[in-house]
């Protein structure tokens, strides 16, 4: 098997299974460990996979979140769910800001449902999506590509933001835990903050599996959302932590 098309196996495993082990995988393929261990290392140095012992993971660490296309091939059912959830706080007339991220990426598809509307975001993914929808209005807030994340970012972007108000922002995380929100992005982080202190209202996204974790960057207390959304329940240190300070919790699709 030629080296390329053994690594697309290796990323299509990723997908599927989150994780990989090296024993595994050099038995499969009918390599050498060695073998295996360079094409961690170098799908590695793309950001695509970080390492654990033992094999390779693109779940979030402190300081890795997963490469956009992969995430976005992930759990689309509850992240609609999510978004689903999520458009409830929207009217029609509002201006929203939605991040990066898939889950964002699946509500800003489900936005022309309130129309008219304002849209003002960095996910690339939504641009693409809204800017030919009648009634949308699309602010591309520009700004540096980051394909990783499928996003603007950086300091036009900040600036950017400085110069606009909205009525929500929807913020998605891959992290939250001790009762404040983060990521492992600094850039990242930047962004998710103006656009908080841009909006009259926060609301975050985060899938239940992602409570009860930190990353490196903190974001903003659970306290600064007026919601949270989750696609299932959270652990009861999380649910204390955001009842605490009188942010409402909902989890999508509930009854």
């Amino acid at each position: 098997m030629k080296r390329d098309d053994r690594r697309q196996q290796i990323l299509d495993a990723l997908v599927r299974d989150g994780a990989v082990q090296l024993d595994e995988l050099a038995e499969t393929f009918g390599v050498s460990k060695m073998t295996i261990h360079r094409d961690f290392d170098d799908l590695e140095s793309e950001g695509l996979l970080r390492r654990t012992r033992g094999g390779a993971t693109i779940e979030p660490g402190s300081q890795f979140e997963s490469d956009f296309r992969f995430r976005n091939l992930q759990g689309h059912e509850l992240k609609e769910r999510m978004a689903r959830a999520a458009l409830e706080w929207v009217e029609p007339g509002m201006t929203v800001m939605v991040n990066d991220g898939s889950t964002a990426a699946v509500l800003g598809a489900l936005l022309p449902e309130k129309r008219p509307l304002t849209v003002v975001t960095n996910n690339d993914a939504i641009m693409a999506e809204l800017k030919a929808e009648p009634g949308i209005t699309v602010i591309a807030l520009g700004g540096r590509y980051s394909a990783k994340y499928n996003a603007w970012v950086g300091r036009v972007t900040e600036e950017n933001l400085g110069t606009l108000r909205a009525d929500l922002a929807f913020i998605s995380t891959p992290a939250a835990g001790t009762g404040h929100v983060f990521h492992m992005d600094d850039d990242i982080t930047r962004t998710k903050r103006r656009m908080m202190d841009a909006a009259t209202r926060s609301i975050l996204l985060i899938n239940h599996l992602r409570f009860d974790h930190t990353a490196l960057h903190v974001l903003a207390p659970f306290s600064e959302f007026s919601a949270v959304i989750t696609d299932a329940e959270p652990s009861e240190t999380a649910r204390a932590q955001i009842e605490a300070v009188g942010t409402e919790l909902l989890v999508a699709g509930r009854t």
